[in-house]
């Protein structure tokens, strides 16, 4: 073989070498991701449900059971990958029925710092819930409406509630019902354990209905216990042959 065939070859190399060692550097070679560390604080509470808690699919241990009921509470830590998406997610552990999945990603982790929920037959409500303490002989009320306008199409994010004697007295006055949390509790005497109350529900600081023109009032689930109760109604707007109206007769503080 000749002398310069031998040199073209060995420059023929050279520039395949080179274009080898470019690729590495510009789409083989790892680069940095950004990532920060994520803490979700859960406070649950599922009865009668056993439930199971899933992140990214895999069941998570809590006090060395990956099933629980009554009060659930513990603290995951992960690192977030920016980009990608970590899916925390809430099953029935009988019946493996998805009952709620949360995705959280780098830019959203503040918003799960906290989870509470509640996991109540009919309800999964994803709020905290403490239940306070009332004077022997008087009766308290505090409104939580997480699916308003599901059926009504209103767009409102709360209501006013007017807490009324079946003789039409006014009990106490709720300016805002929202969505997330319970309103802040309402305390009256105890006048008759047996008498009803009922809810009218209006638009913040009007006296109209929060939607289309009727009155909408809300018979309260009511059971009382020594005379010391204080009921936590959950509002559900439901459809019932047709036409939608709303209920109260779940009490969280049943729970409690």
């Amino acid at each position: 073989m000749s002398k310069f065939k031998i040199i073209k070859k060995l420059i023929v190399c050279s520039i395949i070498a080179m274009s080898l060692l470019s690729c590495t550097d510009e789409t083989l070679q790892p680069y940095d991701v950004a990532q920060k560390p994520a803490e979700v604080n859960v406070k649950g509470y599922s009865k009668p449900d056993v439930l199971q808690l899933r992140l990214n699919g895999e069941p998570v241990s809590i006090g060395g059971n990956t099933s629980y009921t009554n009060n659930i509470t513990t603290q995951l830590k992960f690192v977030l990958d920016k980009g990608e998406t970590d899916v925390l997610g809430i099953y029935n552990n009988a019946t493996g029925a998805e009952i709620k999945t949360f995705n959280i990603t780098y830019d959203n982790a503040e918003d799960y710092k906290t989870l509470n929920f509640f996991n109540l037959p009919g309800i999964f409500l994803q709020a905290s819930a403490v239940k306070p303490t009332v004077n022997l002989g008087r009766i308290g009320y505090e409104f939580i409406f997480p699916n308003l306008g599901e059926f009504s199409g209103s767009n409102l994010e709360n209501v006013k509630g007017i807490l009324r004697r079946n003789n039409g007295a006014v009990l106490a006055t709720f300016d805002e019902i929202g969505k997330k949390e319970f309103t802040a509790v309402k305390i009256y005497n105890n006048f008759n354990t047996s008498a009803p109350v009922y809810l009218e529900l209006y638009k913040t600081g009007t006296s109209e209905p929060y939607i289309g023109a009727s009155p909408i009032i809300v018979t309260l689930k009511q059971v009382y216990i020594n005379n010391d109760r204080v009921n936590m109604i959950v509002l559900q707007e439901k459809q019932e042959n047709g036409t939608w109206t709303v209920k109260g007769d779940i009490d969280v503080a049943d729970y409690l």
